[in-house]
């Protein structure tokens, strides 16, 4: 009994000491080789956002690390595809990298359509949850392509 109140003990007081874990896709020891360069300061246009303070690239990192997985291994597969494309969308922007950002958005779109036509095969559950998942994504990407092109 006393073992047992001991690790009880030791456990409460370790998980209030430790630093909770950051699954964000875009940690806070991220540099790209591109951020900074001189082709990118003469360019007309550069993205004028903080990726780490901004709401919805926080949301789109949370929807990323918990996107749920399908019995369909193609569904699957394409989820994959998107959730790259959203984290390299997030690292260019972060980079102020136009073209990446621009490239990855592409990527984006094609394997939201790709995702769009495997629904069909889905049953009503896993099509809602889906469809929740797909829907958060493609507001937050909106509101950051507005607030881009706002600056």
């Amino acid at each position: 009994m006393k073992r047992l109140l001991f690790f009880g003990v030791l456990i409460i007081i370790t998980s209030c000491a430790t630093e909770k874990p950051n699954f964000s896709p875009l940690s806070t020891s991220f540099y790209s080789e591109t951020k900074g360069s001189d082709s990118d300061r003469g360019a007309k246009k550069s993205i004028e956002i903080n990726v780490k303070e901004n709401v919805n690239a926080s949301e789109i990192s949370n929807l990323i690390s918990t996107f749920p997985q399908f019995k369909n291994t193609a569904l699957n597969n394409e989820i994959t595809a998107l959730k790259y494309s959203l984290q390299n969308y997030l690292y260019a922007i972060d980079a102020n990298n136009l073209q990446g950002k621009n490239r990855s958005a592409k990527d984006f779109e094609k394997s939201y359509k790709k995702i769009q036509k495997l629904r069909q095969n889905l049953n009503k559950d896993d099509d809602e949850v889906l469809n929740r998942y797909l829907v958060r994504l493609k507001t937050n990407v909106s509101a950051i392509e507005d607030s881009i092109k706002g600056n």
